[in-house]
């Protein structure tokens, strides 16, 4: 075995037979839009084209039959969360917390041990670009 204590990582997501619904992507996706207030700068922020953050969008409002963005009207192309993508940040983040640590707990059950640390995408830092 290798030096260092292990570091745990999860990975999760949500899906349907018609794709991805959320998912850690998603999850960063919106909150830099909440950060930005632009769905332009998100995508630009996370290395993406602006197309490939709007179909993620756009394929996460099909799966669930609501908008998660709105547009500000005579703000050009702001964007702002709606209530349902709020929402749904919210029960993501709390159901990843909630395996995070079920599987720190089953961890230490299975090996003796749990992870000194794990992985997780709240360690990202924050996006380094300035508000709109």
């Amino acid at each position: 075995m290798t030096s260092g204590a292990p570091t745990m990582r999860i990975h999760l997501w949500l899906e349907t037979s018609a794709g991805v619904l959320m998912g850690q992507g998603r999850l960063q996706l919106l909150e830099y839009i909440e950060h930005t207030g632009s769905l332009s700068a998100a995508a630009k922020a996370l290395g993406m084209s602006y197309r490939a953050a709007w179909g993620k969008i756009k394929a996460s409002e099909k799966i669930l039959g609501v908008k998660l963005l709105e547009q500000q009207a005579g703000k050009g192309s702001s964007a702002q969360l709606s209530t349902a993508a709020r929402h749904l940040i919210s029960s993501y983040k709390d159901w990843l917390e909630n395996v995070e640590q079920y599987a720190l707990s089953s961890a230490a059950e299975h090996f003796g041990y749990a992870p000194d640390k794990y992985w997780s995408i709240k360690d990202l830092p924050p996006p380094a670009i300035t508000k709109k």
